[in-house]
C-alpha cells in the first residue's frame, strides 16, 4: 500500500506460495482427493465397437472362398482383427490420453492381421482398412494421424488397380474417404475442446489466485497495521498508563484472532466484508493512528448493491489514511452510489501499488470505477461510484 486514502500495497500483493522443498523453489503439484472419470473415457467405447458389425463383409467375403482352408482362414483372421480392435478401444485405452501410448501397439498388431488375413480372402481384407483408419487417426500422434489414413487409402487404391481394376471397388472407396475425413474431423474439434478446456482451466486458477491475493491484502494489510498502531500507543503507555496499555494489548489479541479468522475464510471463498463492522473497524484504527474522524452513520444512503465493495473500499483506504497519508484528519461520506474518503494528508501516490491495483479490479467487476487524485486544501481524494 502506498500514499494516501487509496494507495496500494506491500502487503500480501501477490498469491500465497508453498513453502520451498528442500531449497527448491517449485511449486509442488497438489492432486485431488479424487477425480471424476470422463463419461466419453467410460461408455465411449460402446460407439467404436459397434462398428465392428461391419466385418460381417469380410465374414461374408470367407465363406463364399472355395476351400475349407480358405474359409477357416478368412473367419479365423476376422475373428482375431474384430477381438483385437475391441481390446484397443476397451483395455488399452485407445481413447484414453493417458492410455493412448498403447494404441500403436495395437495398430501394428491389426495390421499383421490384416496382410495375413488377405493370404486366404485376397482383397476381401479391404473391409478391414476403415477400422485402421478410425484407430490410426486417434492414436497416433501428429502429422503420423494425418498421414496415415492418405498412406492407406493410396495403398488401397493401388492394391485395386493393379489385381482388379473395377468399378465395384467405388463403395469401398468413397468409405475410405468419408471416414478418413469424419475421423480427422473428430480428432481436429477433440484437439481444439482440449485447448479450449485447458485454457478455462488457466483463467479460472487465475482468477482465483488474483481474488485469493486480493483478499489476503486487504485482510492481512489493514489488520497488520491496525496491530502495528496499537503496539507502538502500548509500548508508550506502558509506563505513563499501564491500564490502558493492557486494554490495547486485548485488543491486539482480538485484533489477530479475527485476523486469522479472515484469512481462513478468505482462503476458503467464505470472506464477505461488512459496510457496518468495516466503519465501526475504520474508527477503532483511525483512533489508535490520532487521527481525528468524519463517519456516516446512516447506511441507508449507499444503495444496498454495493455494500459489499465499498466496504472492500473503505477498509483498503483507511488502511492506507494510517499508514502512509500522514493525516490529521480523515473524513468518509457515503454516496446514493459510491464512496468518498478524503484525508489532510501528504497527497496521492506517485505510483500504484498492488492495494489500488486490487480495489480497481474489484469495483470494476461489479461495473465500476475508482478515481484518485489530490483533495481541496490538499491531502487525497479517493471515489468510489457506479
Amino acid at each position: 500500500m502506498d500514499g494516501g486514502a487509496g494507495g496500494g500495497g506491500d502487503a500480501a500483493g501477490t498469491p500465497l506460495a508453498r513453502p520451498a522443498v528442500n531449497g527448491s523453489s517449485a511449486e509442488p503439484t497438489v492432486q485431488p482427493a479424487f477425480e471424476l472419470r470422463d463419461p466419453w473415457l467410460r461408455y465411449g467405447w460402446l460407439l467404436w465397437t459397434a462398428w465392428l458389425i461391419f466385418l460381417a463383409f469380410p465374414v461374408l467375403e470367407s465363406l463364399a472362398e472355395p476351400t475349407t482352408a480358405r474359409r477357416v482362414g478368412g473367419l479365423v483372421g476376422t475373428a482375431v482383427f474384430g477381438v483385437l480392435y475391441a481390446l484397443a478401444f476397451t483395455v488399452g485405452g485407445a481413447m484414453d490420453p493417458d492410455g493412448a501410448r498403447r494404441g500403436p501397439a495395437f495398430l501394428v498388431a491389426l495390421s499383421a492381421v490384416t496382410v495375413v488375413t488377405a493370404l486366404p480372402i485376397g482383397l476381401g481384407v479391404l473391409s478391414f482398412v476403415p477400422f485402421l483408419i478410425a484407430l490410426g487417426v486417434f492414436v497416433l500422434v501428429r502429422p503420423w494421424c494425418w498421414w496415415w489414413p492418405t498412406a492407406l487409402i493410396a495403398s488401397c487404391l493401388a492394391l485395386e488397380l493393379l489385381l482388379d481394376p473395377s468399378t465395384g471397388w467405388l463403395f469401398l472407396d468413397f468409405t475410405l474417404v468419408a471416414v478418413a475425413i469424419g475421423c480427422g474431423a473428430g480428432r481436429f474439434l477433440a484437439g481444439q475442446g482440449d485447448a479450449h478446456a485447458r485454457a478455462q482451466e488457466e483463467l479460472r486458477v487465475g482468477a482465483e489466485r488474483d481474488r485469493v491475493a486480493r483478499d489476503v491484502h486487504d485482510v492481512l494489510g489493514h489488520s497488520l497495521t491496525v496491530v502495528s498502531v496499537k503496539a507502538q500507543l502500548a509500548e508508550r503507555l506502558v509506563e505513563a498508563d499501564p491500564q490502558r496499555a493492557r486494554a490495547e494489548l486485548v485488543e491486539i489479541q482480538q485484533l489477530t484472532r479475527q485476523a486469522l479468522a479472515e484469512v481462513r475464510a478468505t482462503v476458503g471463498g467464505l470472506r464477505a466484508a461488512r459496510l457496518d463492522d468495516e466503519i465501526d473497524a475504520a474508527r477503532r484504527a483511525l483512533e489508535a493512528a490520532g487521527v481525528a474522524s468524519s463517519l456516516p452513520e446512516d447506511l441507508d444512503v449507499l444503495d444496498p448493491r454495493y455494500r459489499t465493495v465499498v466496504a472492500w473500499a473503505l477498509r483498503e483506504a483507511v488502511t492506507n489514511v494510517v499508514r502512509h497519508a500522514r493525516a490529521t484528519h480523515c473524513t468518509v461520506e457515503l454516496l446514493g452510489s459510491g464512496l468518498r474518503v478524503v484525508d489532510d494528508g501528504c497527497g496521492p501516490p506517485t505510483s500504484e501499488g498492488n492495494g489500488l491495483r486490487g480495489l480497481r479490479e474489484r469495483v470494476a467487476a461489479g461495473g465500476g470505477a475508482v478515481r484518485l487524485g489530490p483533495a481541496a486544501g490538499g491531502g487525497t481524494t479517493l471515489e468510489v461510484t457506479w
